[in-house]
């Protein structure tokens, strides 16, 4: 790799260093707090960074994420093509807007939204399923707030019921739009939202209840159809309407292709809008995410803004402004190239690769698993005997063979138990969950010797300890028969 040249007095040119490796930049410090005074080669700077990145994990070892990390060549190159598109730029880029909103269709046909063939469904991308929750819940907000101003009633103290499993988006948008959350606190055994006790803590102040389709702690479903049925009934007793709002940025992309008779959409009438991740099942890169809403009644239009400065009159609902128009793209390109079969044929797999998984951990006899077969692929598990070392040494012993497996404490009222989680997604195939069990079986293997060699040291110590207190107390009874006796030769 050649970093510069330098012309000489003769003819000839000759590189002043051959490699970036042989120049001074690998011997500077690179710049932490201020941008540097001059310039580098760009070999040199892409070099440097590339060797700093090598220190990252492996993407496609990070089963602590839901986020996609592979997709086709194709697709990449889509992405790469579209890179310096800014999607807001409506009026520039017309096709982009119009896969946005071709996307949009196909989703919320997907959910089974109460449209027509050839009717626009109404929803947005987002850059990932909390900006998608924010927007919802701001619909939400302000529908509730016109209602009260409506009836002649205060509307400064607005609630939003969910589980305490919610994602910490939902803390977000409760903080940052002065929302109080009410929790329904989890049990052991049970870690989901209990439906029941979520509509016992509705009242008239409550903007909505926030159901989960695929928990991040057990990938459990949420019953939303339950949810539903007892809101319903709530509502017609007191004459509120408090609606539901799914969050399915887990579960979305998989709840349709494997269990399509579940009811958890828009087939229920409370269910007034949808997030879910294009980035995570949706198989699309970060970070893309989608808000449905079952129709316009359920979006006021007070939030959107209407803008004309790029050229025509574009309507936008969005908290952030510019963003990359490549996911979106992306998007597109899954959703056509894919089809329903495809997505469910992935989805299956994930499936079953997340069952032998559990089959294996299963037959070690030492965990126990929290997760369910009907819900997001992962396994989740606990240690039955946790006396000697617990999760958290083994997803730090994972580490050493290159696996990001996290360990975690569930939240209030469960924290005593600590859990392991491993995320399947389209990438993982049945080799690499034999090699996990293979580790996962070495590193508790290990873990066991060194809790029996730390036993026998702790044993040893302990009887050393008792010797040394015996030889002590003879040594000072000595000392004092010693000490009675008078001068003299012994």
């Amino acid at each position: 790799m050649v970093v510069t040249v330098a012309a000489t007095g003769s003819d000839t040119a000759e590189p002043l260093h051959p490699t970036t490796f042989a120049s001074r930049y690998v011997r500077d410090q690179l710049p932490r707090y201020r941008m540097p005074e001059g310039s580098i080669p760009k070999e040199a700077a892409y070099q440097i960074i590339s060797d700093e990145l090598m220190l990252d994990g492996n993407p496609r070892l990070n089963l602590a994420s839901f986020v996609t990390t592979w997709m086709e060549p194709e697709c990449g190159k889509l992405m790469m093509d579209s890179v310096n598109k800014n999607y807001v730029d409506m009026d520039e880029y017309p096709v982009t807007t119009e896969l946005q909103n071709r996307c949009v269709n196909m989703i919320a046909h997907l959910f089974n939204a109460p449209i027509g063939e050839d009717e626009t469904a109404i929803g947005v991308s987002t850059v990932g399923s909390s900006e998608a929750i924010m927007l919802a819940g701001l619909a939400f907000k302000r529908k509730w707030a016109n209602k009260m101003k409506e009836q002649g009633k205060p509307c400064d103290k607005p609630n939003i019921v969910t589980g305490a499993n919610v994602q910490v988006c939902w803390e977000k948008f409760a903080r940052y739009f002065e929302v109080e959350l009410k929790e329904v606190k989890l049990t052991e055994g049970y870690y989901v939202m209990d439906p029941k006790k979520a509509v016992e803590m509705v009242d008239e102040n409550t903007i909505c209840v926030a159901a989960i389709l695929g928990s991040t702690l057990t990938g459990e479903y949420e019953d939303v159809k339950l949810l539903n049925d007892l809101l319903v009934a709530k509502n017609k007793e007191t004459g509120w309407d408090v609606p539901i709002h799914v969050d399915a940025a887990s579960g979305g992309f998989i709840a349709p292709f494997l269990q399509p008779e579940l009811e958890w959409d828009f087939r229920l009438p409370l269910v007034k809008s949808i997030n879910v991740s294009g980035h995570k099942y949706g198989l699309v890169y970060p970070g893309v995410g989608w808000v449905i809403w079952r129709s316009k009644a359920d979006l006021p239009d007070e939030l959107i803004f209407h803008i004309n400065y790029l050229g025509t009159d574009q309507p936008t609902f969005t908290l952030n402004f510019s963003k990359g128009a490549s996911q979106i793209i992306a998007q597109y390109y899954q959703l056509i190239r894919l089809g329903f079969e495809g997505y469910k044929h992935i989805m299956e797999n994930c499936k079953l690769n997340a069952a032998v998984l559990k089959e294996g951990i299963d037959a070690t006899g030492r965990f126990d698993v929290l997760s369910k077969a009907d819900g997001v692929p992962l396994v989740a598990i606990r240690l039955k005997d946790s006396t000697n070392f617990s999760v958290f040494d083994i997803s730090e012993n994972l580490r050493r063979f290159g696996w990001i497996v996290p360990a975690y404490t569930m939240p209030a009222d469960a924290e005593h138990v600590a859990v392991l989680r491993i995320v399947i997604r389209e990438d993982f195939n049945r080799s690499l969950a034999q090699r996990l069990l293979a580790d996962i079986n070495k590193i508790v293997g290990e873990l066991d010797a060194h809790a029996v060699h730390a036993i026998k040291l702790s044993t040893a110590a302990a009887a050393e300890g008792a010797s040394k207190s015996t030889v002590d107390a003879v040594t000072e009874a000595f000392k004092g028969l010693a000490g009675n006796k008078k001068a003299g030769v012994c």
